[in-house]
This record gives structure tokens, C-alpha cells and sequence, in this order.
């Protein structure tokens, strides 16, 4: 029996890091495969975004996770949201979707871990499955990586002029500018995060996205004004390159306060 060929797959999350390596890696392997996990809860930009960079690869980023959003899992738990203890969107949208399109063949998954950056990324524990980081091979670092972007006439994500990350609208991994941003720029959105968040009846636990707090209380007015205050005495503290400048916040945030290990790149 012939030996199974092995498979080539990148899996985009429609952040920065992924969408250059993908630009990086197109003509390097020519037969590779890419994926996005779709929550169904992604914002607008990241759905066009991920169209421009579709179309200068010159071939479909496959759509995981047909019929299966968050919205389903959310039910099959309870209605719980997920939080930093209980990352079940992570699990269920994201690494089981791609370890189901994997199966059980060869793989080489490309990750877009960049070399000035302390951290794995998702490694798969399936043994048909070797991670590679190609960036941190080659030396390419955060400014590379905006240089590949901006050359190859991809650019950033829109969606970096008020967020530094990739990943659902409502994750919960946002910093809390982040929910001023969404609120500003998607109030529909916005109002839709809003409505998951709920209060036991029994206990009066409250179950919201941001630390015990509602995003109602997130975003009043003497809060906000506190929150944009804060965000630019930081900003005045990062460099005054407007693309590094606007994921500056991310990149100092302790690891475990970042977002997941697949959104996040």
C-alpha cells in the first residue's frame, strides 16, 4: 500500500500574523491547504478580509464549522458563556473542527508564531499532526510581518483602527476599549453581545463577558471616558508607528490574559 501524501494546511484566523504567513508561505508550497474556523460570530471585517486575502492566494480558504456555530455549543453547555476558566469556544470551535478536517492523515500544520514573540501557539497532540513556524525560522518579526502585508497589497484588517485582535465579536478576551470600539462601530453587534449575558435567578451570579461587570456598566459614560483615559496614557507609552501602535496593547498583555491560542494570530 502507497504511503498517504502528506497534507500541507494553514489555518487562518484572520489576524495579522496568519494572513502573512499564508501570503509568505503561497508560493513557497504551492499545494497547501487553508482553513478559517468560523464561529459564525465573526465581525464584518474579518468576512471581507478574509475575501481579499482569498483572492490573492488564488485559491478558497476552506470554511469549517458549517451548521455547528457558537450558537449551537452554546445550548449543548447550558447557555454557560464561555470565560478564561472555561474556554469551550476555543475546544469546540476551533481546535476539534480542525483536528475533524485534519482526520487521520499526514499533516504539516504552519503556525504564525513570529520569532520576537515567547509563546507556542496551538500544537496539536494528534500524532499524524508536526507544527511548523516558519516565521520564527526565518527571523520575521512584528515589523516584518506588516511589511509583508502592506507589499503584497493586502494591508491590515479594518478592524485594527479599534481592535487588536482577531476573533468573535463578543470574545471575552477584549480589552475594555475594545468594547467601546465595538460599540461604536457595530452597535448592532454590540447590542446582540449585550443579550448572552444573563443573571441566575436563583444565586444572582451574573454571567457577562467582561469581569463581573455588564457591558451596559462597561460602557456608561464615567466609565468609558476613565477607560479611552487610560488607553491613551498607555498609547503615549508605545511606539508612534501607527500600525505597531495599534497592537502594542496586545503584544504587553500577560499571556494568560490573551486571546486564544488559534484566534489570536
Amino acid at each position: 500500500m502507497p504511503e498517504p501524501v502528506t497534507r500541507h494546511i494553514l489555518n487562518v484566523s484572520g489576524g495579522k500574523d496568519s494572513s502573512a504567513l499564508a501570503i509568505f508561505m503561497r508560493d513557497r508550497v504551492p499545494n497547501m491547504e487553508y482553513v478559517f474556523c468560523d464561529t459564525q460570530k465573526e465581525l464584518t471585517e474579518t468576512y471581507e478580509y478574509l475575501d481579499k486575502l482569498e483572492a490573492y492566494l488564488g485559491k478558497p480558504i476552506v470554511r469549517l464549522n458549517a451548521g455547528r456555530g457558537f450558537d449551537h455549543w452554546l445550548k449543548m453547555y447550558g447557555g454557560y458563556l464561555p470565560s478564561s476558566r472555561m474556554r469551550w469556544c476555543t475546544r469546540m470551535l476551533k481546535l476539534r473542527p480542525f483536528e475533524q478536517y485534519v482526520g487521520d492523515d499526514p499533516v504539516r500544520s504552519y503556525v504564525g508564531i513570529r520569532a520576537d514573540e515567547d509563546r507556542s501557539g496551538y500544537v496539536s497532540t494528534k500524532p499524524n499532526i508536526k507544527a511548523l513556524f516558519p516565521f520564527k525560522e526565518e527571523g520575521i518579526n512584528k515589523a516584518d510581518v506588516f511589511r509583508i502585508l502592506e507589499e503584497s497589497g493586502v494591508g491590515v484588517p479594518d478592524y485594527y483602527r479599534w481592535r487588536s485582535r482577531s476573533g468573535c465579536y463578543f470574545c471575552f478576551f477584549q480589552q475594555q476599549e475594545e468594547w467601546l470600539g465595538l460599540k461604536e462601530n457595530h452597535p448592532d453587534l454590540f447590542e446582540l453581545a449585550k443579550s448572552y449575558e444573563k443573571v441566575d435567578p436563583e444565586t444572582g451570579e451574573r454571567f457577562t463577558w467582561s469581569q463581573g461587570r455588564t457591558l451596559d456598566e462597561l460602557t456608561a459614560p464615567a466609565r468609558a471616558q476613565e477607560i479611552r483615559r487610560k488607553a491613551a496614557e498607555r498609547k503615549k507609552r508605545t511606539t508612534s508607528d501607527r500600525l505597531l501602535q495599534i497592537v502594542a496593547d496586545d503584544d504587553e498583555l500577560d499571556p494568560s490574559e490573551r486571546a486564544c491560542l488559534v484566534c489570536d494570530l
